[in-house]
């Protein structure tokens, strides 16, 4: 298909873009598509696509990032759409690959497979004009056909991942597995992806929380697939939906660590404050229960695991921060020269609250009978308690100011 192909062909490492004669100047809109050996529809879909940007009325190419071994290239250069030429290095790689190629200042991304209706791109288009950076397309809010969607992935798995993502960031998905997606060229450059495979679908819906993009949501159409056509999780075998989900779950949980070490952390470490400090001056006795030195050790336990998880927590909110407010507000909750002081502190009073023990002990010849064991260790345990924290915090302050100085918040000026 040479004549098919214009002058403007760019290679770029491993990368090559091949451009149709008839290429579109100026696109307003950008169809961004990973392909893998889709001979069987890559024509019908470029069409469809073509069909919903003449509906919308807007200037767009379409961008396909092809891997395949197929003629794929060849049908969708003869349609008319652009082909970058990549090796087959992961779903969420393409798109990686695909951004220093991107012409419009809106994308549209989705699968080269005709499930999703590209025909119908007026919804996302009027969310891009009204302001909107981030436009999520809802299968459950537009139209599933039967038998494109097994019933444990559109009973279960979707509608259960959705619901915990929307518990967890208080956001208002339908559909978050949704392959059918939009967002600013600007956005994508700021959300910086890293991931390399499936899990990129989560990675992007987690990031555009943690951005605080202007997010909307409009319906979409989904089929089954074509006849003759084989999903790429059926061509990988029966395994590839389960790694499928794990890693999107991995993506779920490391790009929301904070929110699974913060809160519980508090939580923690609140409980274990409430378990040690009231037992202070000896063992106290409500109703039935007594207790006494062993629940004060597992306070302290909480205590310590509560306080290292909100620390954790903290760092992390900083790496996640793209606009940089809360990086500020642990920066001035957490000041260096105060937070010093009080590790320096609490140390020293740590100290004194297990001096009279070790004194104790050496009185006795390195023996403790029961009665001083009763009368000093609950005060041992707070200055365990308080020494176990001073440490912690100087660690904790140290870490976060070092972050804060490396990790600069992710703002669009920076791109």
């Amino acid at each position: 298909m040479v004549n098919s192909v214009a002058e403007a062909d760019r290679e770029d490492g491993e990368l090559k873009l091949l451009v149709p004669v008839h290429d579109v100047p100026g696109p307003e809109l950008s169809i961004v598509i990973p392909a893998l050996n889709e001979e069987l529809t890559i024509g019908q879909f470029v069409e469809w696509c073509q069909e919903g940007l003449r509906c919308a009325k807007v200037r767009g190419e379409i961008l396909i990032i092809d891997s395949s071994s197929d003629r794929t290239t060849e049908v969708a250069l003869s349609k008319g759409a652009r082909v970058l030429k990549a090796p087959k290095r992961g779903l969420g790689r393409a798109y990686i690959d695909a951004i220093p190629f991107i012409r419009g200042n809106y994308i549209v991304m989705g699968d080269a497979d005709c499930t999703y209706d590209f025909r119908d791109l007026k919804p996302f288009l009027e969310s891009f004009r009204s302001g909107y950076e981030y436009v999520m397309g809802s299968r459950f809010r537009g139209y599933i056909e039967p038998g494109s969607m097994p019933s444990l992935h559109r009973y279960f798995g979707t509608p259960v991942t959705t619901w915990l993502l929307n518990v967890l960031y208080a956001s208002r998905f339908s559909d978050i597995h949704c392959g059918m997606r939009g967002i600013t060229r600007d956005a994508l450059c700021r959300m910086d992806l890293q991931s390399q495979s499936w899990e990129y679908a989560s990675e992007m819906v987690l990031k555009s929380v943690h951005m605080g993009l202007k997010t909307a949501e409009v319906p979409v159409r989904f089929y089954r697939d074509s006849e003759g056509r084989l999903s790429h999780h059926k061509r990988s075998g029966w395994f590839s939906p389960w790694q499928a989900g794990w890693i999107n779950l991995r993506a779920m949980l490391v790009n929301g660590v904070d929110f699974f070490v913060l809160k519980p952390g508090l939580i923690l470490l609140g409980l274990g404050l409430l378990l040690t400090l009231p037992l202070a001056g000896g063992p106290v006795t409500v109703g039935p229960i007594t207790f006494s030195l062993h629940w004060m050790l597992a306070g302290l336990a909480l205590t310590i695991f509560g306080l290292q998880s909100f620390c954790f927590g903290c760092i992390a909110q900083v790496l996640y921060d793209y606009s940089g407010q809360s990086t500020k507000r642990w920066l001035s909750v957490f000041r260096y020269s105060r937070s010093m002081v009080c590790s320096g502190l609490a140390f020293l009073a740590g100290l004194a609250f297990i001096a009279p023990l070790v004194i104790e002990y050496w009185k006795l010849s390195f023996r403790l009978p029961q009665e001083a064991l009763f009368r000093l260790s609950h005060l041992a345990v707070i200055g365990l308690l308080l020494i176990s924290a001073a440490f912690i915090n100087y660690a904790f302050t140290l870490l976060l100011h070092a972050t804060a100085l490396y990790v600069k918040p992710k703002s669009p000026a920076s791109h």
